[in-house]
């Protein structure tokens, strides 16, 4: 070695020290060397993109469960030639939901510990497959302790060899002859699930129109590997959570709107009572005929009236307009003061006045607006608002939901080539960066960026009543509907005008520029680049808008340089899109765009071995399998290598001493 490097591994001394603490000698350094080697020369494993869930968790929970397809290509793949597609139909629903299926198979199977050999044989043979990109060690660490070791032994042994496959079988027949077949079947099926997708990324809203918000967030934070980058609709529910009477006011709103209070009476146990009290006391002869929810009809767990929820939906919805009439009051620097409309309305005349002009007002029943002070919230008001925000304070599922979308969510992600965010990056008409205040502070980019997913953070880390905390919260609302959001990025959020007239001309709602202009190559290079990407190696993954396939839309923008999958798994999208949703898997092999038919029900799924409909709409498979070492933690082991490296040169030149 020569001085110079000598002289480098003494200048690191300090740092190869701590790294010695874990690696106190030659032998176990080298022997990390070869294992991290070896993890770089296996397959990169496979990422399962979704985005815009809108609380469909029954639609969510079965494209976890097929993996987008994945598992039933697998199937296909190994038996194809050897089995029938109703055999394999059956296969697959087994490994999707095991305990159901099994509950179904047992009454109706013959031979049933024939069929649990088989169906061992099966399901270890599909698990051979998914674990085979992994080391040994990270498979043993997915095994159920119960049958880690019997698992193991079947997933490594080899079926060729005379006397393995006499010791296979005998394995086999010892699960069954002691009666423990069902339970490894289910913990096979688990295992499956947990190795055939590596990491899921999540690419904002799973809130809001759906009832199953909650169960998917109760799905998301017990899972392996995954991550979120925050739509408008988690910003606004973070917010609540946070105390934004504003957004608290905006998320009960939109649940009654469709006609799902299931999240927050039943998920998160917001007491909704109180509002029912309040709405009874000052609407109770109102028909609040433009507040009743469509989809009421269709939901059969109501246990309130569709009047009552209608006189509801109108008492939180006036609040709503109070409290974010405030905001903008205080934070002029929103530049917002055209959605205060309140004080626009002629109470006698019963019309409003928008950019100049006065409409008729479709309802003119306001027993709590002063039109003296139209932003004051009655005392009637502050009261019902002092209750529910205690009840999204102290709810603590919502709270412990909150704390994963910080830990596992950002505003944006940069990983393996991709740029992952939910809407948009602010743009001005001739394509450059808009620059955005913030806190008094203008950004653009990148910067812009990092400087809201700080915003987030400040606004649950801060001392609350902290300027610092203040700021910050009331900036979760601007994140919700402001025109400079990259959450939303329009210039208007006409919900006031879409309830009170519900005209064409002042409900349309003028998208910012990078939605037109993302839609160019040029663009998405020119956003790639700022964010430190090879625009001829990556992509941008979006949601938020769903794509249109009725109109002839595509999911391939930009000479498919961006990626929209928000394809719309929520159900009140499917007549405008004419499908369930897009979701992207991005393996060793390439990216695969997968459309999705609507899922009907888990129970024929079971049954009937339905599955949801996925059609892989484009397939790019590279000349080379894509390696761990080709990827963002491929870099970082190779690091690990360099540094480890350099420990074993400090002790082979004394400068480290090796221990036991």
């Amino acid at each position: 070695m020569t001085k110079s490097c000598v002289a480098d591994l003494i200048a690191d001394e300090r740092f190869l020290r701590l790294l010695a603490e874990k690696f106190p000698n030659i032998s176990s350094a080298a022997t990390e060397i070869v294992n991290l080697q070896a993890i770089l020369s296996l397959p990169k494993g496979t990422e399962h993109f979704l985005s815009d869930l809108h609380g469909e968790s029954v639609a969510f929970t079965h494209v976890l469960k097929n993996a987008s397809g994945v598992i039933r290509r697998k199937v296909d793949d190994i038996f194809g030639m050897t089995m029938r597609q109703q055999d394999r139909d059956t296969l697959c629903s087994l490994i999707y939901y095991p305990a159901e299926k099994l509950d179904q198979v047992r009454g109706t199977v013959d031979d049933i510990e024939d069929w649990y050999r088989t169906t061992l044989f099966h399901v270890v043979a599909v698990a051979r497959v998914v674990a085979a990109k992994y080391t040994h060690s990270k498979v043993r660490k997915s095994l159920p302790a119960e049958f880690a070791y019997v698992i193991e032994e079947l997933l490594y042994e080899s079926q060729t060899e005379e006397d393995k496959q006499s010791y296979y079988a005998s394995l086999i027949n010892s699960i069954v002859d002691i009666g423990r077949s069902e339970e490894f079947i289910i913990a096979i099926s688990k295992l499956i699930h947990r190795l055939v997708i590596d990491t899921l990324h999540v690419v904002g809203d799973v809130y809001d129109r759906g009832p199953g918000a909650c169960d998917i967030m109760e799905a998301l934070c017990d899972y392996h590997d995954f991550d979120i980058q925050w739509g408008n609709h988690d910003i606004s529910w973070m917010g609540a959570a946070l105390g934004n009477l504003a957004l608290i006011a905006n998320v009960v709103r939109i649940s009654i709107r469709y006609a799902n209070v299931e999240t927050l009476e039943e998920g998160y146990s917001i007491n909704l009572l109180p509002l029912a009290t309040f709405a009874i006391d000052l609407y109770g002869d109102d028909p609040c005929d433009i507040f009743r929810a469509e989809e009421f009809e269709e939901n059969s767990r109501m246990s309130r009236s569709k009047q009552m929820m209608a006189r509801m939906h109108k008492a939180i919805s006036i609040i709503q307009f109070k409290l974010e009439g405030q905001i903008i009051a205080r934070r002029p620097e929103y530049d917002m003061a055209d959605r205060r409309l309140l004080d626009h309305i002629d109470f006698k005349a019963g019309t409003v006045t928008i950019g100049g002009k006065a409409y008729e007002l479709r309802d003119n029943n306001f027993p709590t607006i002063d039109p003296a002070d139209p932003f004051r919230l009655s005392a009637e008001e502050e009261l019902l608002m002092s209750q529910l925000y205690h009840s999204f304070t102290h709810s603590e599922k919502l709270q412990k939901h909150l704390r994963c979308f910080l830990h596992h969510g950002s505003l944006f992600l940069v990983r393996n080539n991709c740029l992952l965010y939910h809407a948009a990056i602010p743009l001005n008409p001739d394509g450059t960066f808009r620059e955005v205040r913030v806190d008094g502070e203008l950004f653009k980019g990148r910067a812009l960026m990092e400087r809201i997913d700080n915003m987030v953070r400040t606004a649950y880390f801060a001392p609350k009543g902290s300027r610092e905390s203040s700021v910050a919260i009331d900036y979760m609302w601007y994140l919700w509907c402001g025109p400079d959001s990259p959450l939303y990025n329009k210039d208007k959020m006409t919900t006031f005008e879409r309830y009170f007239v519900n005209t064409e001309e002042v409900n349309r709602e003028i998208k910012g520029a990078y939605y037109e202009l993302a839609n160019s190559a040029e663009t998405c290079a020119f956003i790639m680049r700022e964010f430190g990407l090879d625009p001829d190696k990556s992509r941008i993954i979006n949601g938020h808008t769903p794509v249109r396939t009725t109109c002839g839309e595509s999911p391939m923008r930009a000479g498919g340089k961006r990626l929209v999958i928000d394809g719309g798994f929520s159900k009140p999208y499917h007549k405008t899109t004419g499908i369930a949703g897009y979701t992207l898997i991005y393996n060793s092999h390439g990216l695969q765009l997968v459309q999705h038919e609507a899922f009907e029900n888990k129970e024929k799924a079971i049954e009937a071995g339905s599955d949801i409909h996925s059609r892989v709409q484009i397939e790019e498979f590279k000349y080379h399998r894509m390696l761990v070492r080709d990827t963002d933690r491929g870099r970082e082991l190779r690091q690990q290598v360099d540094n480890l490296s350099r420990l074993v040169d400090a002790y082979r030149n004394g400068i480290i001493k090796e221990k036991e």
